[in-house]
Order: C-alpha cells, then sequence, then structure tokens
C-alpha cells in the first residue's frame, strides 16, 4: 500500500513531539508514504495568526528541525522526509496543513502550557479542526482501570455508535489493523440500567431486558462491520455490547493496544462549528494508547 500524501508529524522540541515523530515515521513506513516534518514558530508581532509565512525559511535557521535532523541521522528505515518551517499560531496552522496529509501526528503535550495539563491546545484544536485523521501520542505510562477485555498482541481498539455509525471511521480503524498485522476490537457502549420518566421527578426502572437490549446492540454492530470484514478478510475483528459509560470503556480498552479510533461529532444546522464530542475529548485525556480522531466523510459533515 503507498500513498503520495505525506504523513506530517508537528515537532516543536519537545519529548513528546519527538515520540509523536517516533510513531509518525513507522506509520509512514506501513503506509508506503513520505514523511513530512513540521515546526510552527508562534506567529511575529506583525503577523496575522494562523497566516503561513510565504516560503519556508532556510533548515538551518530552525533550530528545532535540526534538532530533527539529527536525531534522524543514519536511521535506516526513515521515509523520504520534507522539513517545513512555518510561523503562525500552530492551533490554526496545522489543521490547514493536514489539508494536504493523509494523516497528522503530534504529541499531546508541548514545550509550552502547564505541567499538569494532559492534552495541550494545539492538540485540541488539530483534532478538532483538520480536515485529515489526528493521531495524538500521550506520554508513557497512563495508567487506566476497568474491565473492557484485553488480550494480548497487537491490537486496534475502535469506538462504535450502533445509532450514529461513523464509515469512516470504521475504514480507518479497519485499514490500522491490516497494516499492523492486529486485531480489531470494536466497542459498542449501550446504556444501563436504563430508566424512564414515569411522571416530573419520578424515575421507574424499564422492563426491558438487560440481554435483550445486549444482544440487540451486539447485532447492530455486527451489521456495521460486516462490509469491512469483506474488504479485510484476513482480519480478525471482533464486537463487543457493553454497559456503561462509552469513553470509560474505551479508556479501559486502551491498556495495551496499538492505537484507539474515535470519531469526530458531525457538524449539524442547528450546531454549525465543529466540535469533537464529549467522548472522544475524553479518550484523549486519558486513553493510555495514541488516539485517532477521525472527521467524517466530506459528505455526512
Amino acid at each position: 500500500m503507498s500513498s503520495t500524501l505525506p504523513v506530517l508529524a508537528a515537532v516543536d522540541g519537545s519529548d513528546d513531539s519527538l515520540r509523536a515523530l517516533d510513531w509518525a515515521l513507522d506509520d509512514a513506513r506501513r503506509r508506503g508514504a513520505p514523511l513530512r516534518v513540521v515546526h510552527v514558530r508562534q506567529y511575529a508581532a506583525w503577523a496575522q495568526p494562523g497566516v503561513l509565512v510565504a516560503g519556508p525559511p532556510e533548515p538551518a535557521a530552525d533550530p528545532v528541525l535540526e534538532q530533527v535532523r539529527e536525531y534522524l541521522a543514519g536511521r535506516a528505515d526513515r521515509r523520504v522526509l520534507e522539513y517545513l518551517g512555518a510561523e503562525g499560531t500552530p492551533g490554526a496552522v496545522l489543521p490547514e496543513l493536514g489539508s494536504t496529509a493523509r494523516l497528522l501526528v503530534l504529541g499531546s503535550r508541548g514545550r509550552g502550557g502547564f505541567a499538569s495539563l494532559l492534552l495541550g491546545s494545539n492538540g485540541l484544536a488539530a483534532a478538532r479542526d483538520a480536515e485529515c485523521p489526528v493521531v495524538v501520542v500521550p506520554r508513557p505510562g497512563r495508567q487506566v482501570h476497568g474491565d473492557a477485555p484485553v488480550e494480548p498482541g497487537p491490537r486496534v481498539v475502535v469506538g462504535l455508535q450502533v445509532d450514529s455509525p461513523d464509515e469512516a471511521t470504521l475504514a480507518f480503524a479497519f485499514t490500522e489493523a491490516a497494516l499492523r498485522g492486529a486485531r480489531l476490537q470494536a466497542i459498542a457502549a449501550y446504556t444501563w440500567p436504563f430508566q424512564s420518566w414515569a411522571a416530573p421527578g419520578e424515575l421507574v426502572p424499564s422492563m426491558v431486558d438487560q440481554r435483550a437490549v445486549e444482544n440487540e446492540t451486539w447485532a447492530l454492530a455486527e451489521g456495521f462491520l460486516a462490509p469491512h470484514r469483506k474488504n479485510h478478510p484476513e482480519i480478525r475483528a471482533d464486537a463487543y455490547a457493553m454497559p456503561g459509560d462509552a469513553a470509560g470503556l474505551l479508556v479501559a480498552a486502551s491498556r495495551d493496544a496499538d492505537l484507539v479510533v474515535v470519531g469526530r461529532h458531525r457538524r449539524r444546522l442547528l450546531a454549525p462549528a465543529r466540535m469533537m464530542g464529549s467522548v472522544t475529548h475524553a479518550v484523549l485525556l486519558h486513553a493510555a494508547a495514541p488516539v485517532a480522531v477521525i472527521p467524517p466523510a466530506p459528505g455526512e459533515e
């Protein structure tokens, strides 16, 4: 599999961005795609936020890009590299650069910000606004808890909303599993216990059987996975219907996973602004594995 669109790695000289660079390099190798390394310097006082300076600066003029050159020197597995220096607001420039990339990869935190932040503002902005999939690589050592099924071996986890399935998200997850020789774990959450309103302020338990809800959720998930299984018969894809909070289940399943794949909210008539959604936001903040945020297909947004 090869692609002329590059994998874009955002760097800023931090250890987080170098971890993201390693992840991007590995993914570019699997895809047969070139790697583009970009450093966005905060715009000068006279420049407009989010506006690229005409023409990239010389690599020698950018110490961050020079650091990356030294970091990658002698790597036998490195892809065709392009170095790009830009000036502007990273949270605005990176999503714009994503329009000409297959994938945008960055670390969970950059050099700025507060040490207590789990995810930097640039990662949030890119995951929310970029036209391409965005992968955020977390710092190592995140501890997660929960009862989501975890098996040894390469594994890609994908969140599946059976009431609003996202084909772009499923397609990306199957492709990543195929590239990695990994099994795919699709988590479909359902609300339980389910309660209904009998009168204002009065909740009554539902008479619906939990097993029936679980079976229906699982059957719907299996139906959505079926066409992707036909395209990737070599992939073992398992659907799990589980009660509880979707974000919590995905975070628990991220333990020892290669990648967690989640979709971004579609824009709607009464909510035209781009939004990630609460589940995607929570997974980005707490997952132990890299998280891929997939924008809706152009016709769906």
